[in-house]
């Protein structure tokens, strides 16, 4: 069917990418319309196929916006990305296949055999397939027979450039405009751009080399500057210098002066000091330890009379208390006896009351005289007994209860009465106890009192004789304590005259370190100085400090102009840097005019090509529009405009409906592809709902343009409507096929 002889053939394709996982798809000669509602895969196919001519990229990073094939198409089953695409290139039934070794680089593994035979193609490659199949590179071909409906405008691209130009002139694709003149003006932006480039940096070289050469001598001049000021200031260090020599043999002279007089004071300090001995040791004066001790023994002496009138005190008072603890002894009806003794004596109580013997033999005698009279009178026996007893026991009765009576209340008396002597006796038992302890603190008080007036009289004794040894007249305590504080004072007289001759002797012992000795007794005395010490030294320390900082800054200002280089050098370096952006200036102008000759070149070319693409683009969508439109151009940049017939404005694509724009674009696609794509190699034309945005009439008409131009090249229409497939029922040229979840 095929006019002339066609290279590429596509037959069939099975893919493990994105949501394809195994699927098949069975191709055939001339337009295929391949219909299949959204979400089943047909942009898969579209990007699959691209995938197997050309690979996948896999140095693309996923950013903002953007998604790479290699994560966007990944097996949605998570296994390995792979491919397989049959083929006829020439006559010959090639097998392609794309596999996937190493996650990061999916479908990186590339063979392609013989069909039936295994043997390998050797002219193919993975990064050569698609260039050598197609005829073009992978950007000329998604520029021109890659049709998206996404992707219908044309984007300007260095490959596309030189495949334009490769048609215009020699035919060598190794040029391009975009890409000479990115050359051009990358090198003259490396000249100068704005403040960057060569130029700028040469330029700002040479001004800070001049502007160093300029503060080169600037730091000249202050250097001399500062090293005459240095010399002047070290001309008044030495004048100081000598003036403070001066005052060094004045102040010498008085430190002499000084040492004499200090020498005689120590002598007479150390005269007195002796005299003072001397004299104390005549008078036998004791030491300070022993006049302290004295003392202190004195004061003891003073604390025992005290401790001894206070134990008299308390001696009387324990013999007045124990008086009056004996008058109340001696008041007691015991007295005389002791505790023990008062308890054993007997209580004075009258007898018990008792039935008297008598009482009861005259009861008797009663009673028998009664009995006798009743005998007598009754002569009755037991009668006359009976009443006899009777009367008795009456009589013996009454009696006995009197006499109770009477028991009772001399038990009651007895109970009181000894309770009474228990009181007494509890009562003389503390009055004895008492006594006997009045008697016992009297006795103690009386004692100590003793013994502490014993140990004042043999303390003040002993202490008297000790002290006539050196003072023959102490004799009672306070003319030896006057007499001991007459020594304490020679005592602290002689130390203090000792002491003010070591004070003396030491002062002299210094000053003779300190003093110089007489440089030669033949030299004069020196002068009185004109200024004092601390005027000298003061204006020695600033001049000093002055010199120091004129030094300094002597050094700072010599390093700084041995950093910035020698004069002779550094304007060496000044007349490089100048013929340096002289030359960078003349090759800056040789590239501004070469970009001038490329621009002017470049819009001849355009001028040459833009015609004949526009004239078939022109053509074609006249075909589609109904010969609305019978103009089309285009510039370098490929932007795109309309003429429609009979009006001779051109109206920017942007300016048309979507789905007029949408023709316009394929249009253009078409006819670069015509003017593009190598004639011999008939590479397949693929499209991805390019037509969705036509009407019914525009689309009919761009389906007959197709299915006439698929007798020359494969066509592979993919579609989400049913009119493509219903537009060609029943026409056996065109194959349609109706994809599925599965397919």
């Amino acid at each position: 069917m095929y006019i002339g002889v066609i290279l590429l053939l596509i037959r069939r394709m099975t893919a493990s990418f994105g949501k394809l996982q195994g699927v098949t798809l069975e191709l055939k000669d001339g337009l295929n319309i391949l219909q299949a509602p959204n979400e089943t895969g047909k942009s898969t196919w579209c990007a699959f196929l691209l995938s197997m001519f050309y690979g996948i990229n896999s140095r693309e990073r996923e950013r903002a916006g953007f998604i790479p094939d290699k994560i966007r198409y990944a097996p949605w089953s998570g296994g390995a990305m792979s491919g397989r695409l049959d083929c006829m290139v020439d006559g010959q039934e090639l097998t392609l296949t794309r596999t996937t070794r190493r996650q990061t680089a999916p479908m990186g593994e590339f063979q392609a055999v013989y069909t039936g035979t295994g043997d390998h193609v050797p002219e193919l490659t993975g990064a050569a397939c698609g260039e050598t199949l197609l005829g073009v590179s992978r950007e000329v071909y998604e520029r021109s027979a890659f049709i998206r409906q996404a992707g219908l405008p044309i984007s300007q691209d260095a490959g596309l450039e030189r495949r334009i130009a490769s048609l215009i002139t020699s035919g060598e694709e190794d040029t391009s405009y975009s890409e000479a003149a990115d050359t051009l003006k990358k090198q003259l932006n490396r000249r100068r751009h704005n403040k960057t480039g060569q130029l700028p940096a040469l330029e700002a070289e040479l001004q800070d080399t001049e502007r160093q050469i300029a503060e080169a001598e600037v730091l000249a001049r202050q250097l001399a500057e500062a090293r005459a000021q240095a010399e002047a200031f070290a001309r008044r260090e030495a004048a100081l210098s000598e003036e403070l020599v001066r005052l060094d043999r004045w102040e010498a002279a008085l430190q002499r002066q000084a040492l004499a007089q200090a020498s005689d004071a120590a002598q007479q300090a150390e005269q007195r000091a002796a005299a003072l001995r001397q004299r104390l040791e005549e008078d036998r004066v004791p030491e300070n330890e022993t006049i302290g001790r004295l003392r202190g023994a004195i004061v003891n002496l003073e604390t025992t009379r005290k401790a001894v009138d206070k134990a008299r005190a308390e001696r009387d008072e324990a013999a007045k208390v124990l008086l009056r603890a004996e008058a109340a002894v001696n008041e007691s009806p015991f007295t005389g006896l002791t505790p023990e003794q008062a308890e054993k004596s007997p209580l004075d109580l009258p007898s018990k009351p008792r039935i008297p013997l008598w009482a009861i033999l005259l009861l008797a005698l009663c009673a028998a005289v009664l009995g006798a009279v009743l005998y007598l009178t009754l002569k009755t026996l037991p009668l006359s007994i009976g009443a006899a007893c009777g009367l008795l026991g009456i009589s013996v009765l009454v009696l006995g209860l009197f006499t109770g009576r009477k028991q009772a209340r001399w038990e009651t008396l007895a109970a009181e009465a000894r309770q009474r002597r228990q009181a007494d006796l509890a009562a003389y038992t503390t009055l004895y106890r008492s006594a006997e302890a009045a008697r016992a603190e009297a006795d103690k008080r009386s004692a100590t009192a003793e013994a502490l007036y014993n140990t004042l009289s043999s303390n003040e004794q002993g202490i008297l004789l000790e002290i006539r040894r050196f003072a023959p007249s102490a004799f009672d305590v306070s003319t030896a304590d006057s007499l001991l504080r007459e020594c304490a004072t020679r005592r602290k007289a002689l130390a203090e005259a000792e002491a003010a001759a070591q004070k003396a002797r030491l002062r002299y012992e210094l000053l003779a370190q300190q003093t110089p000795a007489a440089e030669s007794s033949s030299d004069p005395e020196p002068a009185p100085p004109a200024r004092s010490r601390e005027a000298v030294t003061g204006e020695l320390a600033q001049v000093r400090a002055d010199l120091a900082a004129a030094r300094s800054a002597a050094d700072c200002l010599s390093g700084q102009l041995h950093a910035k280089g020698a004069p002779a050098v550094l304007q060496s370096s000044a007349q490089h840097l100048r013929e340096q952006v002289a030359a960078l200036e003349g090759e800056y102008e040789s590239i501004r005019m070469a970009m001038t000759a490329l621009e002017s070149a470049n819009t001849t070319l355009q001028n040459r090509f833009s015609p004949a693409l526009g004239h078939r683009a022109a053509e074609i969508f006249g075909e589609l529009t109904g010969q609305r439109y019978s103009g089309v151009v285009l510039d370098r940049t490929f932007r795109i405009s309309a003429e429609p017939s009979g009006d001779g404005i051109y109206r920017d694509a942007a300016l048309l409906s979507a789905g007029t724009a949408d023709q316009l674009y394929l249009a253009a696609r078409l006819a670069i592809c015509d003017l593009v794509l190598p004639q011999e190699q008939a590479a397949p034309i693929i499209l991805d709902d390019a037509l969705a945005n036509f009407d019914d009439d525009r689309c009919a008409a761009a389906l007959r343009w197709l299915k006439e131009e698929g007798k020359r090249r494969q066509i592979l229409l993919f579609t989400c409507h049913s009119r493509e497939a219903g537009f060609f029922a029943g026409d056996s040229e065109v194959s349609i096929q109706r994809l599925t979840e599965t397919a």
